[in-house]
């Protein structure tokens, strides 16, 4: 399955929320450097499709704030 994810790193709080039926906005503390956002994006996935963070793949956008992500079943 793959999905749209916007990310907002810097957050205060963070959090996952469903936009749209295949569309995501993450919440993450981590600021975008060294890859931080990402991973944690990454896990706060993982934790919300109750999947190993192992089945997340980032596809698009690592340097960008939308981003597509593959989820593995």
């Amino acid at each position: 399955m793959l999905i749209k994810v916007h990310v907002r790193p810097g957050s205060r709080e963070e959090g996952v929320a469903q936009t749209g039926s295949d569309a995501f906005k993450v919440s993450v503390r981590p600021r975008p450097e060294g890859g931080l956002a990402n991973a944690r994006t990454v896990e706060l996935l993982a934790f919300y499709f109750a999947v190993p963070a192992g089945k997340i793949r980032l596809i698009k956008g690592a340097h960008e704030p939308h981003k597509i992500f593959e989820i593995k079943d």
